[in-house]
């Protein structure tokens, strides 16, 4: 068994406010969640106005798999209109 984990950080540079960042980061949570069958939440700089860190997760019989569900949610990352991704960090574990 296999699982993967990506963290994400992204910078949110038009958010004034805590509920300016909250609309972006549910916006992209929802879409991954959508999309596809993965854990995903926001694990780090919840006090912060202008940056949201993810923490996604999915476990696998194949590590093959996990890293490339992992990339897809990347590339999600990477196509967020409303905020940059700064960092990601990919791991796979065997379990």
């Amino acid at each position: 068994m296999f699982v993967g984990v990506l963290r994400l950080s992204f910078h949110v540079p038009g958010a004034r406010s805590l509920k300016d960042k909250r609309q972006v980061v549910r916006s992209f949570r929802d879409k991954v969640r959508a999309k596809l069958d993965v854990s995903i939440a926001e694990v780090a700089d919840q006090d912060l106005h202008q940056r949201a860190t993810f923490g996604v997760a999915v476990v696998s019989g194949d590590s093959v798999v996990c890293d490339e569900i992992l990339a897809s949610v990347a590339s999600m990352a990477n196509n967020v209109r409303d905020a940059v991704l700064l960092d990601r960090t990919t791991e796979i574990l065997t379990v």
